[in-house]
């Protein structure tokens, strides 16, 4: 793990090539259910096709000077689609569909029976990363509250059960995460903000399960959507879940702040925490200069002390052109490295 102040680190992903993915078809929706025909390449050339561009965004960010690197997420369609229908109890086939207060309608996993994990889902992907980087690494997983809440459930008939049916799960793959080499590992939730109300019952204990016996650092995500799908000018200007997260286990509450121009005031509440601060808005094609992520960069240590603060983009950047990406990234750790310097 790096030793000096303001490491940098990805929310999780990564941009998909386009000769990996249709990134049109990509762009549409946050798919669920699996999204197979997503791949341009057939079966038989896919994992090797996805190891290539794994090693791709690897390198990338290291590249553009990420302390904390991930393996972009390559070989899923979503953050949380892939861990989600490989567990045993979910019907991938035949999935249920919820229907939004607006009327959208959305493919879901079925859960048709007890969730349990029957085999490891990212291990492989934990340990590829291993062998390619020499730096610290962190890899995601779909937290158990966001995943209850993406799910059509016709067997538990109890919210909370299913939730830590879920968390059993993700603990599960943790272990065999953090044993296979991971230096960090994080949970995306973004769903408490979308039902704070059922969160507040139960995601704190849903969450601390699925980190059990996890020893090496771990993070808490939140954010407002992906910036491709969610337009800024929809975004709320605070989280109506947040301090009940100081009440976790996680050593780190990732949050979404840029686009949102989120008050860092909130940060308070979360005393006990380091915060991975978004400093990249992903709403905005163009490359911040590096000086303009450095103010974003001071304006969170106003909050929270050098030794707390973690700078990361506010999102995963999968929808993002690689070209600026890469860019924001490059960026982002210039305006760290400089900040750093200006703290001694």
């Amino acid at each position: 793990m790096p030793k000096h102040l303001l490491p940098t680190t990805v929310v999780g992903s990564y941009p998909q090539p386009e000769w990996l993915v249709d990134r049109a078809m990509l762009s549409k929706s946050v798919p669920r259910t699996r999204m197979h025909e997503m791949w341009r390449l057939p079966a038989r050339h896919l994992e090797e096709a996805q190891d290539d561009a794994t090693v791709i965004a690897i390198r990338e960010m290291e590249r553009a000077g990420i302390d904390i690197v991930t393996d972009g997420e390559i070989r899923r369609e979503s953050y949380s689609n892939r861990f989600a229908t490989a567990l045993d109890g979910i019907d991938a086939d035949n999935p249920a569909i919820i229907t939004s207060r607006n009327g959208q309608q959305t493919p879901v996993p079925r859960v048709v029976g007890k969730i349990a994990r029957g085999r490891p889902v990212e291990l492989t992907d934990m340990e590829f990363l291993r062998r390619n980087t020499d730096r610290a690494a962190k890899i995601t997983l779909p937290g158990p509250f966001t995943m209850s809440q993406q799910a059509g459930d016709e067997f538990y008939k109890d919210d909370e059960e299913l939730a830590m049916a879920f968390a059993e799960a993700v603990n599960a793959e943790a272990l065999d995460l953090q044993r296979a080499g991971a230096d960090v590992i994080q949970l995306d939730e973004p769903w408490v903000r979308n039902n704070p109300e059922l969160a507040k019952r139960y995601a704190v204990k849903a969450i601390n399960r699925a980190l059990q016996g996890i020893t090496v650092p771990t993070v808490v995500h939140l954010c407002f959507g992906y910036a491709a799908v969610v337009p800024g000018s929809t975004k709320p200007a605070g989280y109506s879940f947040l301090a009940e997260l100081d009440d976790t286990v996680a050593e780190q509450i990732s949050i979404e702040a840029a686009q949102p121009k989120l008050d860092l005031g909130v940060l308070k509440d979360l005393s006990s925490k380091k915060i991975m601060l978004g400093v990249l808005d992903l709403g905005n094609s163009e490359i911040e200069p590096a000086f303009v992520v450095a103010d974003r960069i001071r304006n969170g240590l106003k909050h929270v002390p050098a030794e707390r603060l973690v700078v990361a983009p506010d999102c995963g950047m999968k929808y993002l052109p690689r070209a600026v990406a890469f860019g924001k990234l490059k960026a982002m750790c210039e305006a760290a490295a400089t900040v750093r310097k200006e703290i001694g």
